[in-house]
């Protein structure tokens, strides 16, 4: 519907809007009260509306934080260390991904690792290490 045929063009200066003396129609007095007030009464169709009430129950969260590094970040801090083997949990890292180049052999000390960073690591000439296995050497 277009704006000027809407019935609120009408009213425009017009202060209540045709609701009467000052204040009708505009505060909780006109909602039926505040909140639940009158779920037993005057607002009980309400209540029988399931999405009435907001959340239903708790759902968990299953999703888990990542810190994710690149193979950019790798050969930064291996130009920064000035060493073949790169620490990404002492880093806060937990997950290395694919993107970025990566051009000297490394030795990556990871979690969890992208299956295109694998390649571009072996690529190069390095590895990855799970911390565990760099404990057992």
């Amino acid at each position: 519907m277009p704006t000027r045929f809407r019935k609120v063009r009408k009213y425009r200066g017009s202060r209540t809007h045709g609701w009467g003396q000052i204040g009708q129609h505009r505060k909780t007095g006109a909602k039926g009260g505040r909140g639940m007030a009158g779920g037993h009464k005057h607002k009980w169709t309400k209540l029988l509306d399931k999405d009435y009430f907001g959340k239903d129950g708790f759902t968990p969260i299953t999703r888990r934080e990542e810190k994710t590094a690149n193979l950019l970040t790798v050969s930064m801090l291996a130009e920064k260390s000035g060493n073949n083997l790169v620490n990404l949990v002492e880093s806060g890292y937990t997950k290395l991904l694919g993107d970025g180049k990566i051009t000297t052999p490394l030795t990556i000390v990871v979690e969890r690792w992208s299956k295109k960073a694998e390649e571009k690591v072996k690529q190069a000439g390095g590895h990855l290490v799970k911390p565990a296995e760099l404990v057992q050497k």
